[in-house]
């Protein structure tokens, strides 16, 4: 009897969160039926079929827009649940302007893909960096320039904001740290287009999810080791605290709050984690391009260097007062980033109903920005395939509305360090083209590949030559 009965109240169990699967189903039908769903939906598979990464969503996206001109659209990931992806901005504006989450916690949100890991020194990096150009253009040979950058750029994040000298220059792409953050940026993405691994309990029996956590602790144990030694270093010497400049850790490690506590070990990891990864992949990205459009428009590369020449007036470095100077420099790095978006996507969690596009989505979902798509939309932008920094001449006189441009992100929740990074690429492009000319390399394929962040399926070759 006690069996029966047990076997009953478990079929009734299952009975019970199936009808409500039915009925959540119907409900999203009912929903993406009032936006511009991806052509070709499967019932079972959804749109998984013509997705296999990230590139193939934009490149489906974008193709939507380009033909409808919608400013919203829906796919399924299989049957479980859609995803609402906004591409223009005035519905981007929206979520921009409210305080809406990043969704941790959502099924499905690409930032809870992250949350496991996530949870003068700029003058000295690109000093490294430069003599690794040297080195190539005395050799005549070619240089993957994508990363030889992002080495640069991480190296500039642990002297500048952690006070750590890590050598990452000099052991090139051997760097422990190096390797695990692009493969945990590639298995999340590929945990991002595979619902199966969306719940953690499969995701940590899986063989993706194991290589995951592997990347994840090391990349801990990495910060854990430069917060205790810091912790170390200020207990036996608190006067350093008396430093006229205090770098990023130091603040963290002595902040208190209004009762007097302080950041735990924890959260100051998370902080660190997040600040070097957001401070040194999207910045190698959108410095990338950039050599790549120098390249590419060697036009473009002549304005720049006689525009630097003039602001350097026969001195050998930059400052951070010439920074406001470099008004056609600025120009550039932003057509650069609105042509190769260096965050390619963001999303936002609801935590209440929003009309987006005139249809009401609920609570509880997670809705993606396309700042891609936003960026060559052809309302927005109708000669978006055309590399032409003077857009940005007159772009704030123009009375665009300031959201038809997010190279990063937006709002409440925007990028907290755009202006180091904007700095930071100034200042590289800047000593790049007053030594050399740089080339693409013939034969060579250049193919953007969005992951996290906007890399280069084949890398960035380039030929430098001596100026």
């Amino acid at each position: 009897m006690i069996v029966t009965t047990v076997l009953y109240g478990a079929l009734l169990s299952i009975l019970v969160v199936f009808l409500k699967q039915v009925y959540q189903f119907k409900q999203w039908r009912r929903l993406t039926a009032q936006t511009t769903m991806l052509d070709s939906w499967h019932p079972i598979w959804g749109h998984l079929h013509l997705i296999n990464d990230v590139s193939d969503y934009i490149r489906l996206v974008t193709d939507k827009i380009q033909t409808s001109g919608t400013k919203m659209t829906s796919a399924w990931m299989m049957f479980f649940f859609p995803v609402f992806t906004v591409c223009h901005p005035d519905t981007a504006k929206v979520l921009f302007k409210s305080s809406e989450p990043k969704p941790k916690y959502s099924l499905g949100g690409s930032y809870r893909m992250l949350l496991p890991w996530l949870g003068d020194g700029l003058l000295i990096s690109d000093e490294i960096f430069l003599e690794k150009l040297q080195k190539a253009c005395d050799s005549g040979k070619s240089i993957e320039i994508y990363s030889q950058v992002s080495l640069a750029t991480l190296d500039t994040m642990l002297r500048c904001s952690l006070s750590y000298e890590g050598h990452v220059q000099e052991k090139g792409d051997s760097h422990p740290y190096v390797q695990a953050v692009r493969r945990l940026g590639f298995l999340s993405i590929r945990r991002l287009m595979n619902p199966l691994l969306h719940p953690n309990f499969l995701f940590w029996l899986s063989p993706t999810g194991r290589e995951y956590k592997q990347h994840n602790d090391y990349v801990h144990e990495f910060a854990d080791e430069i917060i205790t030694s810091r912790r170390k270093s200020l207990e036996k010497d608190p006067n350093q605290l008396q430093r006229s400049k205090l770098d990023f850790l130091d603040i963290l490690i002595t902040a208190k709050d209004e009762n007097g506590e302080g950041l735990s070990d924890l959260d100051i990891r998370a902080e660190v984690d997040t600040f070097l990864f957001e401070g040194h992949d999207t910045t190698a990205s959108a410095i990338s391009w950039a050599i790549y459009c120098l390249a590419k428009y060697p036009e473009e590369q002549e304005k720049i260097y006689k525009e630097v020449t003039s602001v350097l007036d026969g001195r050998s470095q930059l400052s951070w007062e010439d920074m406001s100077r470099l008004k056609y420099t600025t120009m550039f790095l932003k057509e650069v980033m609105r042509m190769h978006s260096p965050v390619p996507f963001i999303s936002r969690w609801l935590t209440k109903p929003m009309i987006l596009d005139g249809v009401e989505i609920p609570e509880n979902v997670t809705v993606d920005i396309f700042i891609h798509c936003i960026n060559h939309h052809p309302d927005v932008w109708p000669d978006h395939m055309e590399f032409r920094p003077s857009r940005f001449e007159d772009y704030k006189s123009q009375d665009k509305d300031p959201y038809t441009y997010v190279p990063f992100s937006a709002g409440s929740r925007n990028c907290i360090g755009q202006n180091f990074a904007l700095n930071e690429e100034r200042v590289m492009i800047g000593a790049l083209v007053k030594r050399f000319k740089v080339e693409l390399v013939e034969c060579h394929v250049y193919e953007e590949y969005p992951e996290v962040v906007m890399r280069a399926k084949y890398g960035i070759k380039i030929n430098v030559k001596q100026r």
